[in-house]
């Protein structure tokens, strides 16, 4: 298909649906009074009051992940200030993120509880997860390996997925620069606590270039998938069995060193998440939670013929023990397997490791105090016994300001690559561990001011790095040290909001005392705009500073985009939206690509869309 757009003729499609609206309703005040009473899942594996939370926190809501389905999951995540997403190119090009200065792969992405994290890689494929049935995204800032295990050293990423309230079907198509188009189809059920989902959707783009280099070509990528949901909520009992699978290619362009040239690649990938959940209120005080999963991720370079497959299975046993009125106590068993194998021509290797922990968690929660701590026990077949401790606390001076301070350690075990994956593989690698401190305050000073601000620092001991000397192998030489502070403000009336988000981070090798590599110091998200249940528009601005890159001559420049966003709800049934990514086209650097030459990879410049929504 050939779809040409014009950022005129966008605009005036945003105008002249505005135009047709009649009425204003005050939502968004509603949305602030009801953003103190968000509840969250992340922070204690059970709900939880974001407002009595002893962290940094954050939530991407509803309204902004449904404003373009045609989105990238690295997208949702560009607004939070504390995250720098490193995407090199467009459309299914790998994608990094690094969370409060810390590594790509120290930042745990769960959905419902599944890791995504790839513990061959250590990473999670950001730019293959798809975004058709997310409820909201929650941003746990810190540490969090004494409920979650291993990659938690700078924070959690959590996918909600949405469970259905109310029979209904819909369909959505929306329609982009690049010839890049996606469509979804869905159906839900929801009666006498049973309830039932269907989703289908398919995404294509003809893509950008993804480097600077002279033959740059564009790089295309195509993705399909379909996601079912069955399950029961008693007040006792219920239980949820839920399937997902998504799959397609990307084309890519790569610099080869044994060619000292630009070559075209391409990779297809495949992943599937089979999530079996159940609960049971065994008493008035007692509730206990239980979890079967499976994550299945295959990724084939096409080119070089080199498969890799990767399956974790996880089971989870959790009971939640209330003592009273004001305390909990959470006390819980997690078991992993996992299986990875990888085939090419000269190499191939598989191999099998097993992890169960254990932990226990207690809160005491009242009218102004709020504590949290836990303690985790990690058995590994490889690194053997590893523990983890946590303790965090919220004083509420009024109903409208509080404090909180929390410590806590994490680690991050050795990926199977990294210990037996190539010539630069070493079986002998220790665990990285970290320590962390954090203070804060968030205050609520009316139905439309309230903000906040933190400092914290992390300490990370046995970083896994290159040797600086032969066999230049994989070994513990580093330690990292991240200090930072981050401030929040939001304002909202009437149909009217404000919000903004500042991040600053020094990231540093403490042995080299060197700039860590992809984290700009400072960050900055602005977003603002009108909203109702019937229209809306808003924009959005982020800025980033320069940041280091590969060795001292080399650092990608700051920059700045503007997204823009606007919907219109027809009528009950149909809603009309368009967006534009990136304004300006700014074609900004994302990092550098290691050739001889100097060449970068750059981002997926604009995307101007315009989309429809049909529901029944």
């Amino acid at each position: 298909m050939s779809i040409q757009f014009q950022p005129t003729a966008l605009v005036g499609a945003i105008a002249l649906a505005l135009g047709f609206t009649s009425s204003v309703h005050a939502a968004e005040q509603k949305i602030a009074k009801a953003s103190l009473d968000t509840i969250v899942v992340t922070a204690a594996r059970s709900e939880q009051n974001i407002k009595d939370v002893p962290a940094r926190i954050s939530i991407i809501e509803p309204k902004i992940i449904e404003q373009s389905p045609i989105a990238q999951f690295s997208d949702l995540l560009r607004s939070e200030a504390a995250i720098n997403v490193v995407q090199l190119g467009g459309y299914g090009q790998q994608t990094s993120i690094f969370m409060r200065g810390t590594d790509s792969d120290h930042t745990l992405v769960l959905r419902d509880g599944v890791r995504l994290n790839n513990e061959a890689s250590g990473a999670t494929s950001l730019n293959f997860l798809d975004t058709t049935d997310i409820k909201q995204i929650e941003v746990l800032k810190g540490p969090a390996s004494v409920l979650y295990g291993t990659n938690a050293i700078g924070g959690v990423v959590q996918i909600i997925s949405k469970t259905p309230q109310k029979s209904a079907a819909f369909i959505t198509a929306e329609v982009g620069e690049h010839n890049t188009y996606k469509s979804l189809i869905g159906a839900d059920f929801a009666e006498n606590d049973l309830f039932a989902q269907v989703r289908g959707q398919r995404l294509e783009s003809n893509g950008t270039k993804i480097s600077d280099h002279q033959d740059a070509i564009a790089s295309n990528y195509d993705q399909k998938g379909f996601s079912a949901k069955v399950g029961l909520e008693k007040a006792h009992y219920g239980f949820s069995l839920d399937y997902s699978e998504n799959e397609g290619t990307s084309v890519y362009q790569g610099f080869d060193w044994a060619s000292d040239s630009y070559v075209n690649k391409a990779h297809t990938f495949e992943n599937n998440i089979t999530t079996l959940k159940a609960y049971a209120q065994l008493n008035p005080s007692l509730r206990a939670d239980a979890r079967i999963s499976q994550f299945k991720d295959r990724l084939e370079q096409l080119k070089s013929f080199e498969i890799t497959e990767y399956t974790a299975n996880e089971y989870e046993l959790m009971f939640k023990q209330q003592l009273g009125s004001k305390q909990n106590v959470n006390v819980g068993v997690t078991h992993k397997d996992l299986e990875t194998e990888t085939n090419k021509p000269l190499s191939s290797f598989a191999q099998q490791l097993d992890t169960t922990g254990y932990y226990i968690q207690h809160q005491y929660q009242c009218d102004r105090l709020n504590t949290q701590i836990g303690y985790r026990l990690e058995d590994h077949d490889k690194y053997g016994s590893h523990e983890v401790g946590q303790a965090g606390v919220r004083y509420h001076f009024n109903p409208t300001f509080s404090v909180y301070s929390n410590i806590g350690t994490a680690f991050k075990a050795p990926t199977v690559n990294d210990l037996y994956y190539g010539s630069s593989s070493n079986p002998h690698l220790k665990p990285e561990e970290s320590i962390s401190y954090e203070i804060g305050f968030d205050q609520q000073l009316n139905n439309t001011w309230s903000f906040g601000a933190s400092i914290y620092r992390t300490d990370i001991n046995n970083l896994i790095d290159y040797a600086a000397v032969s066999p230049w192998n994989l070994d513990n030489i580093s330690k990292a040290r991240m200090q930072g502070a981050e401030a929040f403000m939001h304002w909202a009336q009437d149909d009217y909001f404000f919000k903004t988000s500042y991040h600053y981070v020094k990231a540093t090798n403490e042995k080299t005392d060197t700039e860590l590599l992809r984290r700009p110091r400072q960050t900055l998200s602005i977003s603002a705009g009108l909203e109702n249940a019937q229209y809306g528009l808003s924009a959005t601005v982020i800025a980033k500073s320069k940041a280091k890159d590969w060795d001292t001559t080399q650092s990608t420049p700051g920059y700045a985009t503007v997204d823009l966003h606007s919907y219109w709800n027809v009528n009950p049934n149909i809603k009309l939206f368009s967006n534009i990514q990136n304004v300006g086209d700014v074609n900004y650097k994302a990092a550098y690509d290691g050739s001889v030459d100097g060449v970068y990879y750059i981002n997926g410049g604009r995307l101007a869309s315009l989309g429809v929504t049909v529901k029944y």
